[in-house]
C-alpha cells in the first residue's frame, strides 16, 4: 500500500487522493476506501482530542471521529475539486458535537449552550498550556471574543455534564463521613396526613349540622358523650348513635 502523508498538499498528493477516491466510488475498490481511512485517521485523531475530557475517554471520541471519516469518505463528491479535508472536517465535528448532545450530557442542555461550553472547554485548555496556569473568564472571553457572561454561564452549564450519585461520600470533618443522600431532607410522615384531612374534609361537609358539631366537640374538643349530650339537650346514647353514623358515612366517603 502507497503511503503518503493524511494532510495533501502538492498536487500530487491531490491527485493520488482523486485517484484514491475514483478507484473507490467508480470501481466500487475497498482496498482504496481503506487506504482513505488510513490516511485521514490521524486528523480523526486529531479533532477527538479537541474534545477530550476527564469523563469522556479519548478512545470513545476517537472511536466517533472515525465512523464520522468513514461517512465522510462514503458521502464525498470528488468530482467538485475540493479537498477532502474541507469536507471532512466539518463532517466529523458535527458528529463528535451529536455525540455529546446525544450520548453525553447527564442533564438537558440546549444545543447551542452545549457548543459553547465545548468552545469554552477547548479554549480553557490551550490557554492553560500556554500561561503555564487555569485562566480566568476574562481571558477566555478575550480569546473567543465572547462577552464574560457567556464564558460564566458554559462554565457553569458544565457542571451539568456529569451527576453523582446520592450515595457518594462525603467527608464531614474529624475522620467522618456521610453521603449526600444524608444532607437531604427526609420524608415527613405528616404528608399522609394531609391527604386523609383532605378525604375527610370533603366527607365531614357533607354531614348534617348537627354531627358536624357532635364530632367537633367530641374529637377537636375532647368533651365526653356525656357532656355533648348535656351541651346539645339529648341523652348519651342519643350522642353515640349519631357518632357511629357519622363516622360509617365517613368511611363511605373515604372509599368513595
Amino acid at each position: 500500500m502507497r503511503t503518503v502523508p493524511h494532510f495533501p498538499s502538492s498536487s500530487t498528493d491531490r491527485a493520488y487522493e482523486r485517484e484514491l477516491f475514483e478507484r473507490f466510488q467508480l470501481d466500487g475498490d475497498l482496498a482504496a476506501r481503506a487506504e482513505l481511512v488510513e490516511r485521514f485517521l490521524p486528523l480523526a485523531r486529531k479533532l477527538a482530542r479537541r474534545y477530550e475530557r476527564a469523563s469522556e475517554p479519548l478512545d470513545d471520541l476517537v472511536q466517533v471521529a472515525s465512523l464520522a471519516l468513514v461517512k465522510a469518505i462514503d458521502r464525498f463528491d470528488y468530482e467538485r475539486g475540493d479537498a477532502f479535508s474541507s469536507y471532512a472536517v466539518p463532517t466529523i465535528l458535527g458528529e463528535l458535537k451529536r455525540h455529546f448532545r446525544d450520548a453525553g450530557w447527564a442533564l438537558h442542555v440546549p444545543r447551542g449552550l452545549q457548543e459553547r461550553v465545548l468552545e469554552v472547554n477547548a479554549a480553557m485548555d490551550q490557554l492553560s498550556r500556554a500561561l503555564g496556569h487555569s485562566p480566568n473568564p476574562q481571558q477566555v472571553a478575550i480569546k473567543l471574543d465572547m462577552p464574560v457572561e457567556q464564558v460564566l454561564e458554559a462554565i457553569e452549564a458544565a457542571g451539568a455534564y456529569d451527576t453523582v450519585s446520592l450515595d457518594h461520600p462525603r467527608r464531614v470533618g474529624d475522620g467522618e463521613s456521610d453521603t449526600i443522600a444524608d444532607t437531604l431532607g427526609s420524608a415527613d410522615e405528616r404528608f399522609e396526613l394531609i391527604e386523609d384531612r383532605a378525604t375527610i374534609g370533603r366527607g365531614f361537609r357533607s354531614l348534617p349540622e348537627r354531627e358536624r358539631r357532635i364530632l367537633y366537640l367530641r374529637f377537636a374538643e375532647g368533651l365526653t358523650q356525656a357532656e355533648i349530650g348535656e351541651h346539645m339537650s339529648m341523652s348519651q346514647m342519643h350522642v353515640s348513635r349519631l357518632i357511629r353514623r357519622a363516622i360509617d358515612r365517613l368511611r363511605v366517603v373515604a372509599g368513595a
